[in-house]
């Protein structure tokens, strides 16, 4: 980027240089040929020559305008350029050890954790420079967030002054929706516990489209298309409050980027605020199991399409001693069809399920996952 503005203030001051010039001549000849007010037609002849000289100073502006539209369109396509470097400098941060090299990939069999579910886990182990996967292909298939998506949308409204914790009671409308935690005024932490999505919903329209994008594409969050701002494409659902890029629409994200997205954020080189992370992991706490050793924090998302779910996540990262361990489970409704002898409906609090048991084994099992 530094080089095409470079470029392009050359170009600025060659033009601005020759037109000063062409100026300072013209300007020179209307003098002299005033001088010789007797000698008409040595008047004419100077008038002549100086109308050909601006008009070749109008055609250099000409030139200039023209060739400063071309770099203009060009820095656009370079910023462009930058970004999709940057998510692929990501991308291979994540799958890049600390000596340069891949991290090891290593496939486990988990089925009996999914007990007949389709579904997929990704767990991030940085410290061991390994990524464990159960059903890899699933793990690269994207996928609408749904409330997941609540970490992003609170990681960019603190970052950017949009979000006061602890001024953040939002007024109930009074419309009675489905969940009754959403039915009274609510504060931020209550509304990222009980997933409220009305909330959330105001504080994206907060953000704003343009802070938005700039912020996905920062974090290189899945396709990082949020065209259906609204959540039009939504078929589950028509209340505007309820719906939006993130759930069941253009929005898409896998697994696998899912973790990505966690170590960016909450990894050793976070590019956020102590405050801002502090906050997040306050909200994404999780409790409610028998905790031991290890500290959990994530946060569930479900989606349906015309009445069946057919997303469910759990996705954040895990302390255990000075290790941490990114994870995210998602099932799918493809396999509820595929295991009609499944005793467990897909939901995001079995998949939440699933990712603590794999998560609560021993330090001496995680190791030899």
């Amino acid at each position: 980027m530094q080089g095409v503005k470079n470029m392009i203030e050359k170009k600025i001051f060659k033009y601005k240089y020759a037109f000063d010039i062409a100026v300072a001549a013209a300007v020179m000849l209307l003098l002299t040929g005033c001088g010789n007010k007797n000698n008409e037609k040595n008047q004419d002849i100077r008038m002549e020559n100086q109308e050909e000289k601006i008009e070749n100073v109008s055609s250099t502006e000409t030139s200039f305008v023209t060739v400063y539209d071309e770099l203009s369109d060009d820095t656009f396509k370079d910023e462009q350029t930058e970004i999709d470097d940057r998510k692929d400098e990501q991308l291979e941060s994540f799958t890049a050890d600390k000596d340069g090299g891949d991290p090891q990939i290593v496939e486990n069999d988990w089925s009996d954790y999914f007990q007949g579910c389709e579904g997929t886990a990704v767990l991030y182990y940085p410290s061991k420079e390994q990524i464990f996967v159960y059903q890899k292909e699933l793990a690269e298939k994207q996928s609408s967030p749904c409330s997941t998506f609540k970490i992003i949308s609170s990681l960019i409204a603190l970052e950017n002054g949009i979000l006061d914790p602890e001024n953040a009671t939002r007024k109930w409308s009074g419309e009675q929706f489905w969940n009754q935690d959403w039915n009274q005024d609510i504060d931020f932490y209550e509304a990222f516990r009980t997933s409220c999505v009305w909330y959330f919903r105001e504080l994206v329209n907060e953000i704003g489209q343009e802070q938005m994008q700039k912020a996905l594409a920062a974090l290189s969050y899945g396709n990082c298309d949020i065209t259906d701002w609204e959540g039009r494409l939504n078929t589950n659902n028509n209340n505007r409050a309820l719906t939006g890029f993130w759930i069941e629409s253009s929005l898409k994200i896998s697994p696998r980027e899912q973790v990505q997205v966690m170590e960016y954020i909450f990894g050793d080189n976070s590019p956020y605020s102590p405050y801002t992370l502090k906050t997040l992991k306050k909200a994404m706490l999780t409790t409610g199991f028998q905790e031991g050793e290890i500290t959990i924090y994530g946060k569930t998302g479900m989606g349906k399409v015309q009445g069946i779910v057919v997303d469910a996540w759990y996705t954040g990262f895990a302390e255990y001693g000075n290790e941490t361990i990114y994870f995210c489970v998602h099932l799918s409704e493809s396999g509820k069809a595929k295991n009609a002898e499944s005793e467990h409906e897909i939901s995001s609090a079995f998949a939440k399920e699933i990712a603590i048991a794999i998560l609560q084994r021993s330090e001496k099992s995680l190791a030899e996952l």
